[in-house]
């Protein structure tokens, strides 16, 4: 299997430096590695060339995208990434072509144009919000919703290209109340659950 990494951390000069993400990568990288499986990576900061995104994204079996959550949301950079990167597969018709819909078959749905069936995507994130937060409703700020319907915006376009979505993972409270070895532990159950 081929696996793509995509870190979107970006930096604020002492105060968010990048450690907690990359090692979150690193562990991911580890462990397909150690199952035989090839990683590449993408460090949106460091920069990078959409075609060769792109190709990265054909070639891969499963994309997991390592996120920092700035704002309720991975941080501009990546928006900035998207919308180069997959820009340039619809152009290419690499990745999809047009949204699905036809003029001479109306009952083809908005979103069904995708060319990467069989693939898969998943989000790893680092969060300041505690874990309790979500999926509670008695919770002032989500109201009950969950970090899959905060990442509506981001699975959305993976699931336009036809990409299978797999449960996202989260590391929680990471300012306040950090179990970072605990996390690495769950992660890797993670992973072999939902991405082998």
């Amino acid at each position: 299997m081929k696996i793509l990494i995509i870190n979107t951390h970006l930096t604020y000069a002492g105060w968010s430096e990048g450690k907690l993400n990359l090692t979150f990568m690193n562990v991911a990288k580890a462990f397909f590695e150690e199952r035989g499986h090839q990683v590449a990576e993408t460090f949106v900061e460091r920069g990078y060339a959409p075609e060769a995104e792109v190709h990265k994204h054909v070639a891969a079996d499963l994309v997991i995208l390592q996120t920092p959550v700035n704002w309720f949301s991975a941080p501009w950079i990546y928006k900035k990434y998207v919308d180069e990167v997959f820009n340039v597969g619809l152009t290419t018709k690499s990745l999809l072509e047009g949204d699905g819909r036809t003029r001479q078959d109306p009952s083809r749905q908005y979103g069904t144009g995708g060319k990467m069936q069989g693939k898969k995507f998943m989000i790893s994130a680092t969060w300041n919000a505690p874990r309790e937060t979500f999926d509670n409703p008695n919770s002032t700020l989500y109201v009950g919703k969950g970090t899959a319907d905060l990442f509506l915006h981001i699975t959305s376009n993976y699931k336009f290209m036809g990409y299978d979505i797999r449960p996202d993972f989260g590391v929680f409270d990471i300012y306040k109340s950090p179990d970072i070895t605990r996390a690495i532990e769950d992660y890797r159950l993670h992973l072999e659950k939902h991405c082998l």
